[in-house]
């Protein structure tokens, strides 16, 4: 009978608890970088957006040659011709000559307080005047107390002021 015990083969508890180990030491390094890349991806939105908007006004000002990057003398801001699509998650803004929202973010990131609103910043206000403009993005990527904010100027230089990252 004792025979038939010895010839049985399996794992024995000390090598399970070796491979759980391992296990545990892969996720706990997998997790973190896994949750980095998730948030540099949701950031691709305010990039491709801004990059959009740059782009609509761009379009605007050649096609109707003001003297003024500033679209509310032309007729609106809607005569850029920019929208969002789907739930974004930030709000973008274009300045005429203050700040005006071009659009909010509908997701469940507009509850967070603050990322919903212009952020006064002063190396990149979200302005427009006869020279030139800066446009901007603020929103919440990950739940925290920080707000993510980018801008870009009429030379097309994209910043981050504000990572949330």
């Amino acid at each position: 009978m004792f025979k038939s015990f010895r010839k049985q083969e399996g794992f024995t508890l000390i090598e399970l608890m070796i491979v759980v180990a391992i296990i545990g030491i892969l996720a706990a390094i997998a997790i973190p970088n896994f949750i980095a890349y998730q948030a540099k991806s949701k950031q691709a939105e305010a990039k491709v957006s801004l990059g959009a908007i740059f782009t609509s006004v761009v379009a605007f000002n050649a096609e109707s040659n003001p003297t003024t990057f500033d679209a509310s003398a032309q007729g609106g801001l809607s005569r850029i011709g920019w929208s969002p699509s789907g739930n974004p998650r930030y709000s973008f803004w274009y300045g005429n000559p203050a700040a005006t929202r071009l659009a909010s973010t509908t997701g469940p990131q507009a509850a967070v307080a603050g990322c919903n609103a212009h952020q006064a910043n002063a190396v990149n206000p979200a302005v427009s005047s006869t020279s030139g403009f800066t446009i901007g993005a603020n929103g919440q990527i990950d739940q925290d107390a920080v707000c993510d904010e980018w801008s870009m100027t009429d030379q097309r230089r994209l910043n981050n002021d504000q990572s949330d990252v």
